[in-house]
């Protein structure tokens, strides 16, 4: 590693960056029950299990209404079509909720197995390094202390956005980690919704929006592999222009990749609920 400052600077946040890639790399690999050793996922877990108590009872409610807003009177309950459908809908909907836990986790190894396709299919294994030229190093370490002075505020600019979009990055993604949990949690309220015909297209939606959270992480180890492309190929120096101009074209030109990639997955949430009309 160099011992100049800017040289330094710069790399320090080009490695906060790297870490924070690695880090979104081992969140869309990694199970909600093997997040942070399972201490959450047991948290969840149990908030579920007490949340279905409340979703029974809403489960009866929902059923109630449904059969009075689709019976026209208490004769149409008696017809064994009409009894055979309700019973069919009430056991549906108990079901649901009673292993909705089950049928969100095989939603979520369905994503988990899109995610590794796709990662496959790149041939990343891992996030590829952003890394300085060795021959902006060179130049760099070639300034005198009134050169490298221009230089000083460069980098601190350029190391200070790196490192904020480094975290806004990483923040998108535990987003999306921490709505699973809480739609695992709260999930036997709105399954519960299936009950009723009337009230069905709530616990569809809510389906829907699950699906949509899962299938971000999608979205997002996309983007980072059209990312760690680009990473691979940095942009190019020339090294007839001053230093300076070497730098802040290079910090430039990485910003701009870098902000694409942010707001990529900031709007990951946006372009699934589009691709699947939500």
């Amino acid at each position: 590693m160099s011992d100049n400052w800017v040289v330094q600077n710069l790399e320090n946040a080009l490695k906060t960056w790297n870490d924070k890639m690695s880090e979104i790399w081992t969140l869309l690999t990694t199970t909600p029950q093997n997040f942070k050793g399972g201490g959450i996922w047991k948290v969840i877990v149990d908030i579920n299990g007490a949340v279905q108590a409340i979703g029974i009872a809403l489960l009866v409610l929902f059923f109630v209404v449904g059969v009075v807003k689709t019976c026209g009177s208490f004769t149409d309950v008696k017809k064994p079509e009409h009894a055979l459908k309700l019973f069919v809908r009430f056991a549906i909907a108990k079901g649901v909720i009673t292993h909705g836990m089950e049928l969100m986790l095989a939603l979520f190894s369905i994503a988990q197995g899109t995610m590794s396709t796709i990662m496959k299919a790149a041939g990343f294994g891992v996030p590829n390094k952003t890394t300085l030229p060795a021959e902006m190093i060179t130049t760099i370490e070639d300034c005198g202390f009134f050169e490298s002075i221009p230089l000083w505020a460069v980098t601190l600019i350029g190391g200070l956005i790196v490192t904020v979009l480094s975290f806004i990055l990483i923040m998108s993604v535990y987003g999306r980690f921490f709505k699973m949990y809480m739609y695992t949690a709260l999930a036997p309220i709105p399954l519960s919704t299936f009950a009723g015909e009337p009230s069905q297209n709530i616990g569809k939606s809510f389906v829907k929006s699950y699906c949509a959270v899962l299938l971000e992480g999608a979205v997002i180890s996309l983007a980072c592999i059209i990312f760690s492309v680009f990473a691979s190929s940095p942009p190019v120096v020339n090294p007839d222009v001053a230093a300076v101009t070497q730098v802040w074209a290079y910090i430039g030109e990485l910003v701009f990749n870098m902000l694409i990639l942010v707001g990529t997955v900031k709007m990951a949430d946006r372009i699934i609920r589009e691709m699947m009309g939500l």
